[in-house]
């Protein structure tokens, strides 16, 4: 479709806003789901509709013109008031047409994710849902390069003053050892001092944490392994190789060895991660706030009710959040 000349798109717009916080075209493109051609003819476009060069394209990363600076705080303020006005339209009727770009962390994919969608369909029948999993740290910079609407993942130590937080679950660390790692009556720190550590990937922030919390703690564990995957990682506790912190998030995940392998309260300063509902401030009105609503009694019902029946002792330590 050939745009009118002179004439501005709210895609142009968006297209412009992406170009402006991605190092290149083609990064712009990946996150419109859109093609370099396409996104670099609309950029032409707009220019020539603005009768201004908004872009320097032929360094890289791309930096703004003056004119460039000036229309993009106009272009992120268009932005925010055609995603209020169109939250509005969908408050004053639940079967409006619109798209909610939802992140949710891999944790809950076989469980409160489906769930939660079953519902959010049945009260806006005429919406569409883009969902994106992944690890924490990639949705928030989705949902801070304004590609998700919002996120499910763990709060970060640095969230924006200008984010909407919505807690919903404590979600404590366990630690998990190779069945009879530890003999009955033995002492579990002796245990894990004298066994090497599988460790969760420092390439995120979880496994940050649990480095960081290990180094406070002053236990020190020699490891081989450092692994991103939750089924891989208890793939190698149960085959004997070593013993690793988790979530019981994590370790329910990758169930199929719950039986291969002895989870426990850590026996030093507890260390916990908490799940929240993240948006950018008043972007999508109450939606939010309903969204995480809907997902409360689903993590109480699927996650909390099932984890503290394996492990009595998580009660009161893994909880829904209100």
């Amino acid at each position: 479709m050939v745009d009118t000349p002179g004439k501005i798109t709210l895609w142009q717009i968006e297209i412009f806003v992406a170009a402006a916080e991605e190092p290149s075209i083609t990064a712009a493109a990946r996150r419109l789901g859109s093609s370099p051609s396409a996104v670099s003819q609309q950029l032409s476009n707009l220019e020539a509709a603005l009768g201004a060069r908004l872009l320097t394209r032929t360094e890289r990363p791309m930096p703004l013109t003056q004119a460039g600076e000036l229309f993009l705080r106009r272009a992120q303020t268009i932005l925010h008031e055609a995603a209020l006005a169109t939250s509005e339209l969908t408050l004053k009727d639940l079967s409006a047409r619109m798209r909610l770009r939802l992140g949710v962390i891999e944790d809950f994919d076989a469980d409160v994710t489906p769930a939660l969608l079953t519902r959010l369909a049945e009260q806006m029948p005429k919406a569409q849902f883009l969902l994106e999993t992944g690890a924490s740290h990639r949705l928030l910079d989705q949902l801070e390069a304004r590609a998700l609407d919002m996120a499910v993942a763990a709060e970060p130590g640095d969230l924006p003053p200008s984010y909407e937080v919505h807690p919903l679950m404590e979600d404590p660390f366990v630690v998990v050892t190779p069945r009879r790692m530890v003999r009955e009556g033995g002492d579990l720190m002796t245990a894990l001092r004298a066994n090497p550590l599988i460790l969760y990937t420092s390439r995120h922030v979880m496994g940050r944490q649990i480095a960081s919390h290990l180094s406070r703690v002053k236990l020190q564990a020699s490891h081989r392994f450092e692994l991103d995957s939750y089924h891989a990682i208890m793939a190698m506790v149960a085959r004997g190789e070593g013993w690793t912190i988790l979530t019981p998030l994590g370790v329910m995940r990758a169930k199929r060895f719950i039986d291969r392998v002895d989870v426990f309260e850590p026996p030093f300063e507890p260390l916990s991660r908490r799940i929240s509902l993240m948006a950018r401030e008043g972007a999508t009105q109450d939606i939010p706030a309903r969204v995480a609503a809907e997902m409360r009694p689903l993590f109480q019902r699927d996650i909390v009710e099932y984890c503290t029946h394996k492990m009595p002792w998580l009660k009161d330590k893994m909880r829904v959040l209100s």
